[in-house]
């Protein structure tokens, strides 16, 4: 889509009695016309970041829960979806995943849709997608959002420490991947056990597919055998089984950018995006807490590109004037590149750039502002 000029539109935060922010994403919604696109009876998933627990940044559910009743209009059914975490936290499996979810107020009482967790019980529900990328021919995305019948993509726009900044791109490519596809960009190696906290209980060696673990005075795994799917670490009781975080952030960017494409597979002009550009905090929605934001709150954006949203909410982001007594350590006036001043050894642009290449969309945007 090199060349081609996409429309993001835009609203920022004020509102009165008479223009709500509901109000608002009404209107930003009913730009998409996803009643030409949603049939009655198909299944929409709804992408989100529940949050972990402790983190406050995540959407409001009440915003949620306006987006679920615009789908509904249109006849299609809406289900609230993310997947399970590679890292071992509240959002580990779907039981923990769903509790916490419920917990940070995204129940069917208040949000309107059930909650359905993409990948499975531990991660291991999946659809292995070609896309013939630079770095990964397949990828392994979420089997439930390889059935579902298209998605909306809500995503609050922050920093990120490893792709400078968590966008839609974000939110689509690692959120939407299996267990297996998140380790796969975060990692070139196979999981490690860390022998002093390993009780050799042996629940890693059930679950593992290839028999790739063996167990003697700890668990052992076999990097021959091992095909990186990484239901170990679910698996461990203990939580001693680590992530080997060795993939340079060029490649993780690049990878990430492949799950989207796998992820968007078969799904093209049925997909809508939606940035929520406040409170964007200097790390990922993933940690148990939440710093100062940057900058100011800025607005909320709508599209059916996900580059162009994404470079969108970039260029307002670095438009913004860096708040006092924060983590930006740079980049503080007005156009000054505030992800770099958070996280100064990431080169964010890739990310924008491989998607463009991969024909995800384009960088070059009209905003529109209602």
């Amino acid at each position: 889509m090199q060349g081609e000029k996409s429309l993001v539109y835009f609203a920022d935060f004020r509102a009165s009695s008479g223009r709500t922010i509901f109000d608002k994403i009404g209107e930003l919604v009913e730009l998409l016309n996803i009643g030409e696109v949603y049939k009655k009876g198909q299944l929409i998933g709804v992408k989100l970041h529940f949050g972990e627990k402790g983190n406050t940044a995540f959407v409001r559910p009440q915003f949620v829960r306006f987006i679920v009743d615009k789908i509904k209009e249109t006849g299609a059914s809406p289900f609230l979806t993310d997947t399970n975490t590679l890292y071992v936290g509240k959002r580990t499996n779907t039981v923990s995943h769903t509790r916490c979810a419920i917990e940070n107020g995204f129940g069917l009482e208040s949000v309107g849709a059930p909650i359905v967790i993409a990948d499975g019980l531990r991660g291991e529900s999946a659809v292995d997608t070609r896309v013939d990328g630079e770095i990964c021919k397949d990828v392994s995305i979420a089997r439930e959002v390889v059935s579902a019948d298209g998605l909306f993509v809500v995503t609050h726009f922050k920093c990120h420490e490893l792709t400078g900044f968590g966008g839609s791109l974000k939110n689509v490519g690692m959120g939407c991947a299996s267990r297996a596809g998140k380790l796969m960009q975060h990692s070139g190696n196979p999981p490690r056990v860390d022998p002093e906290g390993c009780t050799t209980c042996g629940a890693c060696a059930l679950i593992c597919p290839t028999d790739a673990i063996d167990i003697g005075l700890s668990a052992v795994i076999n990097d021959d055998l091992c095909i990186g799917c990484s239901h170990c670490i679910a698996a461990c009781p203990e939580g001693t089984i680590k992530v080997q975080w060795s993939s340079e952030a060029g490649k993780v960017q690049k990878k990430m950018i492949e799950h989207v494409e796998g992820a968007l597979k078969g799904k093209r002009g049925k997909v809508f995006y939606i940035n929520f550009i406040n409170q964007v905090s200097p790390l990922c929605d993933c940690y148990g807490h939440t710093d100062a934001p940057i900058v100011p709150d800025i607005g909320i954006l709508v599209s059916s590109d996900i580059v162009a949203i994404d470079q969108a909410s970039v260029d307002l982001v670095n438009g913004e004037e860096g708040l006092p007594n924060t983590e930006l350590k740079s980049g503080k006036e007005a156009g000054g590149d505030k992800f770099r001043g958070v996280h100064p050894s990431i080169n964010w642009e890739l990310q924008l750039e491989y998607a463009e290449e991969r024909g995800l969309g384009s960088r070059d945007y009209t905003l529109e502002k209602i």
